[in-house]
Order: C-alpha cells, then structure tokens, then sequence
C-alpha cells in the first residue's frame, strides 16, 4: 500500500491524538468522514496503524524509577531469557540487539529496592548495566513521511 500525502496527514493526526473523531480528522486533510474511516481501515488492514493505546504516566501510576537497562547474556543463557522476558511485569520494552549487548529493555520500577531486586533476577542471565532515566527529551515521537520531512 502506498502511504501519499493524505495518508500521512491521517497519520499525522492519529499519532497526535488518536481519539480524534473521523469528521476532525477529515477538515484537516481535506476529506469527508466516510473516505477516513475507509483510509484509516485499509491502514489498519495494512498494518501500518498497529493499534491504539492509552499512555500512562509512570511516576502517577506509582513508580519513581525509570530505567534502560542491557543485558550481555551468557554463553547459552540467550534463548532462555527470550523465553522469561515476557512475564517481568517492570518491562514496558524490550529489544534485541546489535554490538556488545544482546538486549536492551526499558523498566519501570517502584524504587531503588525493586531495581535491585530486578537486577538480582536478571544476573543469571548475564552481565547488567542500569542506565537510570532522568527526563525524556523525546517521548512518543511520531513517524513521518522520510521522503518529505526536513533535515536539520
């Protein structure tokens, strides 16, 4: 599918806000509420839109810390960490990747105590580095269309 400049205004404005109606949306790419709500559904079927969801504030929700932490896994312990990830309720994201660490996982924690905590159930999987987040600089940025936007 392609994505024209219609295509990325609709994205421009569920990215901003998706509980946008269809109508608000459509004055402000030029079309009737009926052609978004097609766009929109192709989109989806596509599966350039993946979803919808709710952001929640940390800190409100009873968490202080915030923290990327990396894992070099040990020879052999990769695979059974994959398999684990999945059921740390602290992890909010979680990716495999390149150079000297193998993942790199976003958390959010109660406090230093359950940081340590966490640490502690990590260190059989392999070497730990915590990287504790002060502020965010940029949040939920959203895509654009690479072809169009400005470089600066």
């Amino acid at each position: 599918m392609k994505i024209d400049a219609t295509n990325w205004g609709i994205l421009h404005c569920l990215q901003d806000n998706s509980r946008l109606s269809n109508a608000e949306i459509g004055r402000k790419v030029g079309l009737s509420s009926p052609a978004v709500a097609e766009r929109i559904k192709k989109m989806e079927d596509f599966g350039i839109l993946k979803g919808y969801k709710a952001e929640v504030s940390y800190t409100k929700a009873g968490y202080q810390l915030k923290a990327m932490i990396t894992l070099r896994a040990f020879m052999g312990r990769l695979q059974p960490f994959l398999l684990k990830v999945s059921s740390f309720s602290e992890v909010v994201n979680c990716y495999r990747i390149t150079g000297n660490e193998n993942i790199i996982m976003e958390v959010v924690l109660r406090d230093q105590i359950h940081l340590q905590e966490f640490i502690d159930v990590l260190i059989p999987y392999g070497e730990v580095k915590t990287h504790i987040i002060l502020s965010n600089l940029i949040e939920n940025n959203p895509v654009v269309n690479a072809l169009t936007s400005k470089k600066t």
